[in-house]
């Protein structure tokens, strides 16, 4: 990225748009200047400006929630920016994960999906579908876990969008009751993905 074709506004700043790169859960508007973003492309971790305190703003410097870049576009006229990242903790003063609040909206479909599993395996219900894999046990499950992964294949061999996306959708949810049977979060899943682009990005650096 050339930072000299950047449209920064009369007071030197371009608005950032900061959002988690695997929940897509947006954190936080923030804004830079020039020698934020300099600094942000050259240690891959967030820096920002800080309007109200009219400095320079290493994120996580007093509460050690570094924000690591995974990603950084911007807009067609280059007056905005877009930043995906891996949050180390959370990204508001609050300690909210996001500085955007509202009910329900700030979780994924994958973790609403998991909440409900949890439930349903927490409090048994007549004719739950989900009810039945638990009392079934592990090896019920990780049976459809494989015949699940075999639809998947089958439909990709068959070059089959519909049916990809339907058999996919079918093994997510399978595979996230056998996470809950084996205790396993869903974050903890994601933390290993994260890590893992991290360590992409440092390579390539």
């Amino acid at each position: 990225m050339n930072i000299e074709e950047v449209t920064f506004n009369p007071d030197g700043l371009v608005p950032t748009i900061i959002q988690d790169a695997i929940t897509m859960q947006v954190l936080t508007l923030a804004y830079m200047n020039k020698e934020a973003l300099q600094k942000t492309i050259e240690t891959n971790e967030v820096w920002l400006y800080s309007r109200k305190r009219q400095q320079l703003w290493y994120k996580g410097e007093t509460s050690g929630n570094i924000q690591h870049v995974i990603d950084l576009r911007w807009d067609c006229d280059k007056d905005a920016l877009l930043l995906f990242v891996h949050p180390t903790g959370p990204a508001c003063h609050t300690g909210e994960s996001s500085c955007f609040k509202g009910t329900e909206g700030r979780k994924t479909t994958l973790t609403q999906l998991e909440t409900i599993i949890e439930k349903r395996k927490q409090q048994a219900k007549k004719g739950s579908y989900t009810t039945y894999l638990f009392k079934e046990g592990i090896d019920k499950i990780a049976k459809k876990v494989a015949e699940e992964a075999a639809e998947v294949i089958i439909a990709a061999k068959n070059r089959n969008k519909e049916e990809v996306i339907w058999e996919t959708a079918d093994l997510f949810y399978h595979l996230l009751v056998l996470l809950n049977e084996q205790d396993v979060p869903l974050d903890e899943v994601f933390k290993v993905l994260e890590g893992r682009m991290i360590s992409s990005e440092e390579t390539k650096s």
